[in-house]
């Protein structure tokens, strides 16, 4: 903005009144009183580069710390190949204040250097005026001083003559890293700042902000934290609370040093029960472009297990800073498996009198890494434990037999579409979707124990297919349930797995399935954490197709008002999490439908919900679930799901009418009808063939239930 005219004319008489001053002079001094420079038809109003505060620095004792010309000459050559640059210190004559310009030297052969001017604001300089002081040298944790002699100096580059010996002053703690493209928001108590991030250290950072329109660094408390985040224009690299180490003077825009208030972070709730953390031999390593710098860095893993890893730094030359979140970083394997992940730096601590432990803890990885990764680190535990690893498909298909999982008549259902289901299973267990995952114990490729679950909706996971042989002193079936319960304790937290619940279908009668599942449960006591409803089961076989439904009656596609009615019913009913697993309704998350995601895969998953109705009043909702034949051997998820809301006025013969004009869907001389709830076929006399039991785990209780586990059993976790 330009001042008023007068203020102007003022400023003229006050010049003139000193004699020998130049126009350039006139100009300098308008700059360091913070006053505008008019500027002539023409002219460019370009401002010089900043006075430099810190002189002390340069007259720092020298006599200890010095640097040879030889290896001096291999700095410069190593910034010239770089692209880097150095500083040049120039002292004015009249006013005895410095400035620093940037320069880019050209490569040096001996003790002559030409240095080029990078800085662009030098054009309003008389630099042949300046006094050349010394040349400086950054390397983030020390500056070396150069007392050069100058040969020759103007607009476009000097020349100098090295000297024998420069001087290191400034040693820093820790090395510090110039930043590129990181911006800041800074907010205190109201005060809200925006700039840009200068540099870091793992000790702190140095931020270039100036406060929004709305805003006042007259408002700003040293005293008092703050709140950073540092990002760009896709993600937050870091955010949380920092305390002011030191602050500039002006109040239009600051250069404030900043660490954080703590040296660590508490990332997820703490688990009792964790995962344990291995020593792998080779160790792998990980590698990662700096969020902050835009280097690309390696660091070595010193331990490392599914929720995360910890290195080890050099407490000098440390480039992890406590909460910064490294997206993409990849975890490599003998430089040949190489899994990538997004992580977070969650610990900063003291490890011995030269270096720091760093601990990170995995944020998101692709449910194929991360299968990878359990089945590395259960392998160097038990290397006949395997995670999803490809399977001899005919050893699968004896174990299955041998075990009595497929028993006389779960295989007259099946037998005549074995080669249907012989398809399936072979992409299952060799292609290793991401909608399945497998669990095995095995020696010689011989199956003694196999557990295995399927994404079976949006945000729920379903066990099944649990079996076990005899293997000598080892509890096979155990074993691979202690597999599944290590997977899941560490892959709910990954909000690329999908997975807000377990789930598993058990008969009440079964033993071993009511412990495992049924037993915490009812410890638990707690439906909203883990719930169990009993349904009863049909395979239906249509006899009334074709029929119509009476007058008064109407199947159709559930409202949304529908299931809001169901919702009511069951929350008054059973109070459990069945309904939230299967996830009806419209799903506003912006995810790939899980109906898309098989269709991807090759395979078939369908879920759509109807509603029974009479004279306008909700009487049940039917649930038609359709997958792959044997995706589930007893097609749990090739059913139709029933919940009567209305139990004493829906006559079975009704609800059968009903029930097969859904079926046509269907391949299958039979289809499986689930009831609930149990109450009602006894009180129709609905002919059903067993029951099963609906165990439903919201996997924020998944400590508790390892917990049980570890309890009841004594299944350990190390």
């Amino acid at each position: 903005m330009n001042r008023p005219a007068e203020s102007i004319q003022e400023r003229h008489l006050i010049f003139s009144t000193e004699e020998g001053v130049t126009e350039q002079e006139k100009a300098e001094l308008l700059i360091k009183k913070g006053e505008p420079i008019e500027t002539a038809p023409g002219e460019t109003n370009v401002l010089p580069p900043p006075l430099f505060q810190h002189q002390d620095l340069t007259h720092a004792d020298t006599s200890n710390n010095l640097m040879d010309q030889e290896a001096l000459i291999n700095i410069l050559n190593y910034t010239h190949f770089t692209n880097g640059h150095i500083l040049v210190n120039l002292r004015h004559p009249r006013y005895q204040d410095s400035i620093f310009l940037k320069a880019r030297p050209d490569p040096c052969l001996g003790r002559e250097l030409v240095c080029r001017w990078s800085d662009e604001n030098i054009s309003s300089l008389d630099l042949e005026k300046y006094e050349f002081q010394h040349i400086v040298i950054g390397n983030g944790q020390s500056v070396t001083i150069v007392p050069a002699v100058l040969k020759e100096i103007n607009n476009e580059y000097l020349k100098i003559h090295l000297p024998d010996t420069s001087h290191i002053v400034g040693q820093r703690r820790a090395k510090r890293y110039a930043c590129h493209d990181v911006g800041v928001e800074l907010i205190q108590n109201g005060l809200l700042a925006r700039g840009e991030l200068v540099d870091f250290s793992p000790d702190g950072f140095r931020i270039d902000v100036r406060p929004d329109l709305s805003s006042s660094f007259h408002w700003f408390n040293p005293d008092e934290p703050v709140s950073i985040h540092l990002h760009n224009q896709q993600r937050t690299f870091f955010s949380g609370i920092c305390l002011c180490i030191r602050q500039g003077l002006n109040l239009k825009d600051k250069e404030i040093v900043l660490a954080p208030s703590a040296d660590c972070i508490k990332r997820f709730k703490s688990n009792q029960t964790r995962n344990p953390r291995q020593h792998l031999v080779p160790p792998p390593t990980l590698i990662l472009d700096h969020p902050l710098t835009k280097k690309r860095v390696q660091l070595g893993v010193s331990d490392i297990s599914t929720s995360g890893f910890s290195v080890y730094e050099k407490a000098d030359d440390g480039i992890l800073l406590p909460g910064m979140i490294i997206p993409d970083m990849v975890i490599a394997f003998a430089g040949s498996l190489r899994m990538n992940c997004d992580a977070q730096v969650i610990y900063r601590m003291k490890d011995d009198e030269n270096g720091v432990r760093c601990g990170l803890a995995i944020l998101d990885m692709d449910i194929n890494n991360y299968s990878h990764l359990t089945h590395i680190l259960t392998s160097a535990l038990d290397s006949y434990a395997n995670v999803s690893s490809e399977i001899d498909m005919d050893a699968l298909w004896e174990f299955f037999f041998d075990s009595g999982f497929i028993y006389p008549k779960k295989y007259g259902l099946i037998q005549s579409h074995r080669e249907a289901f012989k398809k399936t299973y072979k992409k299952l267990y060799q292609e290793n979707p991401e909608v399945a995952r497998h669990f095995t114990y095995q020696r010689n490729g011989r199956i003694y124990g196999h557990i295995s679950m399927v994404r079976a909706y949006d945000k729920a996971w379903m066990i099944h297919h649990h079996a076990a042989l005899i293997m000598e002193h080892k509890r096979a079936g155990f074993i691979v349930l202690k597999q599944i319960m290590h997977y899941l304790n560490d892959m709910h937290r990954l909000p690329s797995a999908k997975i807000d619940y377990v789930m598993s279908y058990f008969r009440p009668e079964n033993k071993f399935p009511d412990r495992v599942f049924g037993g915490f449960a009812r410890t638990l006591d707690n439906p909203k954490g883990c719930s169990v409803d009993t349904f009863a089961y049909l395979p239906y076989t249509s006899l009334s197709l074709g029929a119509r439904l009476p007058d008064e009656w109407n199947l159709r596609e559930c409202s949304a008002l529908d299931l809001w009615e169901l919702n009511r019913f069951y929350n008054h009913s059973s109070g459990g999490l069945l309904l939230d697993a299967m996830a009806l309704g419209n799903d506003d998350s912006g995810d790939e439908p899980l109906e898309k995601v098989y269709d991807r895969l090759g395979f078939l998953r369908k879920q759509k919900a109807y509603s029974l109705t009479s004279g306008g009043k909700l009487k049940a909702v039917l649930i038609v679930n359709q997958s792959d034949l044997g995706f589930n051997l007893s097609e749990l998820l090739n059913s139709i799901k029933i919940l009567v809301t209305d139990p004493e006025v829906l006559p079975w013969n009704v609800l059968s009418i009903a029930i097969s004009r859904l079926t046509g869907v269907y391949h299958m001389g039979k289809v499986p009808v689930l009831f609930y709830p149990f109450d009602y076929v006894k009180v129709e006399n609905v002919p059903y063939e067993k029951q099963y039991q609906a165990w439903v785990l919201n996997v924020r209780y998944g400590n508790e239930y390892m917990e049980y586990m570890q309890k009841r059993f004594r299944i350990g976790y190390k």
